[in-house]
């Protein structure tokens, strides 16, 4: 993360506190995004003051850093372990957002309490390639354009000989989807929840592909502070995803504990 970062901002009056290191503010941030617990509770943990902490991550988020630690986990995982585009799938999860903001919307799985959605695009072993970020009142089939545009890396072009999958569930059964997919040169493969769990029982040596994506929301799950949305600003809640997906990114290509 440390090559990421940016350099020292400049003091307007030239001296003042010591600046806080950049790995304990680091430290800070991910604890938020793991505990989920509020930047203001960091005060009591030790790690350092949660001003400073905020404002390093905000200085991050305008610096594109996390965003950045992301696609280079990408490219580091290609590497090692190698991106199988040949089956991709994208899948929507709601959450909670108690606070509101840009990008949150009324739950209809809620009461239409404010919440958020995200749309997560895997690779064919789960990894994160794509997310986006909209009301929890948006369908999932409306964010797909978004999603496959945020891809941080550059993506093979499909050919006959190499197509590529796009698994997706039957929220995205709309005339607009397979157009939209062809666009991208994918192959849309579109079928309700169960229908693929049943040929599968009938096929022997059948795979299932869709789960993974389901699999990967599981993953960020265990990131608190996304499983809730505190954030206002639409901006700090994707960052902490791009955070998430970086360090998910980073495990899979075995070069993170």
């Amino acid at each position: 993360m440390e090559p990421l970062l940016p350099p020292r901002k400049a003091h307007p009056l030239g001296c003042h506190n010591p600046r806080v290191p950049d790995r304990v503010a680091m430290d800070a941030i991910f604890f938020v995004l793991r505990t989920g617990c509020q930047w203001g509770a960091l005060d009591a943990t030790g790690i350092c003051s949660h001003s400073s902490a905020h404002r390093r991550f905000i200085e991050w988020i305008e610096a594109g850093a996390f965003r950045e630690f992301w696609r280079r986990g990408l490219l580091a995982y290609d590497e090692f372990i190698g991106i199988d585009w040949s089956w991709l799938a994208m899948d929507g999860a709601m959450s909670k957002a108690p606070l509101g903001g840009k990008k949150t919307g009324p739950n209809p799985t809620d009461r239409a309490k404010r919440g958020a959605k995200r749309s997560l695009l895997t690779e064919a072993s789960g990894v994160p390639v794509g997310v986006a970020v909209a009301g929890a009142n948006r369908n999932d089939f409306k964010m797909a354009r978004e999603t496959i545009e945020s891809i941080p890396v550059e993506r093979p072009h499909p050919s006959g000989r190499k197509p590529q999958g796009m698994c997706l569930d039957k929220g995205y059964d709309y005339a607009e989807v397979p157009a939209l997919l062809k666009e991208f040169g994918f192959t849309a493969h579109i079928r309700p929840r169960g229908e693929e769990a049943r040929e599968i029982k009938k096929e022997a040596g059948r795979r299932a592909r869709r789960w993974v994506v389901e699999r990967s929301h599981s993953w960020m799950n265990r990131f608190r502070g996304i499983l809730i949305r505190w954030s206002k600003r639409a901006d700090t809640y994707l960052a902490l995803l791009h955070l998430a997906c970086g360090v998910i990114t980073w495990r899979a290509a075995g070069l993170l504990g």
